[in-house]
């Protein structure tokens, strides 16, 4: 089952950092984990490198320990609640410092906010989310503003998005793991996605009666086999102890995702991404933009 030692935290002074602090040490919390508060220092001209250069060679050394300590005051909730805090400090571009912070750390997961003084009011292609979401190699959780959050600390509702891939099985131990330790209901969602859902699929009244039956039986199939499957993962690898309700709907995957979180008032989403390629890009549409873009509460996405 993972385990969760070590969290990378980039923050940049905003409402939103309050907030995605909130979610990083309510996680470091429950595994007893260490935290590196990440500030990245943006010069007027960027270099050309995306590696964080030293603190000082673009500030006084005053002006770095104000910094240092306007970055370590946001985490005295975490120092208060008895877990370390490494406070680090980087300048240039900011997706590439957390990336390359990320490498050389090797963080088990890394929190970050979704809105921030970037100035990005909607995740978009090119955001620094959005590239640390693309390239970093462990799980990512990201934290909507809290002006748009729903969701509540400690986790109670968690929803895991399940295709039977991989990928997707790998984040269902994580979610596993954070269901134990937070002592939340986890739901098992599975979403048919129809070929006909675009445009909407006829009504089975408007088919040959032949046609619309065999229609209706194979749905009904579907369904009944992916609830199949579902009940297999839950009784053959979920531990005991744990509320598991697993789920079957049908639509567009992210527009499912979103209603079954908003109806189980979900505290937090956790999906597997595919792949390093197509999926990968994250290009504006994928499940996974959509989802961090629109979701109320915080998104957990792993990719193997």
């Amino acid at each position: 089952m993972p385990n969760i030692k070590h969290i990378l935290c980039p923050i940049d002074f905003s409402e939103v950092s309050t907030h995605t602090v909130e979610q990083a040490v309510a996680v470091a919390v429950l595994y007893k984990a260490r935290i590196s508060a990440l500030h990245v220092r943006t010069p007027m001209i960027l270099p050309d490198q995306d590696v964080p250069l030293p603190e000082g060679l673009l500030s006084s050394g005053s002006e770095v320990q104000d910094v240092r300590d306007r970055t370590a005051d946001c985490f005295r909730p975490a120092t208060a609640a008895g877990i370390g805090v490494d406070v680090v400090v980087d300048a240039g571009d900011p997706a590439g410092n957390i990336l390359a912070r990320a490498l050389q750390l090797a963080p088990d997961l890394i929190v970050m906010g979704t809105h921030g003084t970037s100035g990005f009011e909607h995740l978009v292609l090119g955001s620094v989310t959005e590239k640390v979401l693309r390239k970093a190699t462990c799980p990512v959780l990201t934290v909507p503003p809290r002006a748009l959050a729903t969701s509540k600390l400690p986790f109670r509702q968690l929803l895991c998005a399940v295709d039977f891939s991989e990928w997707s099985l790998e984040a269902l131990k994580l979610a596993t793991s954070l269901a134990q330790e937070s002592g939340a209901t986890l739901t098992l969602l599975h979403v048919l996605e129809w070929p006909w859902h675009e445009p909407p699929s006829p009504a089975f009244e408007d088919l040959p009666i032949a046609q619309g039956d065999a229609l209706r039986s194979y749905r009904q199939y579907v369904e009944t086999t992916a609830l199949t499957r579902l009940g297999t993962l839950v009784s053959d690898t979920l531990p005991g102890g744990i509320t598991v309700a697993p789920r079957v709907c049908h639509g567009k995957p992210y527009v499912e995702i979103l209603r079954a979180a908003a109806e189980d008032q979900a505290d937090l989403i956790v999906l597997g991404v595919h792949g390093r390629r197509a999926i990968d890009i994250l290009l504006l549409g994928s499940t996974t933009n959509q989802l961090v873009r629109h979701a109320t509460c915080p998104v957990l996405t792993l990719r193997r």
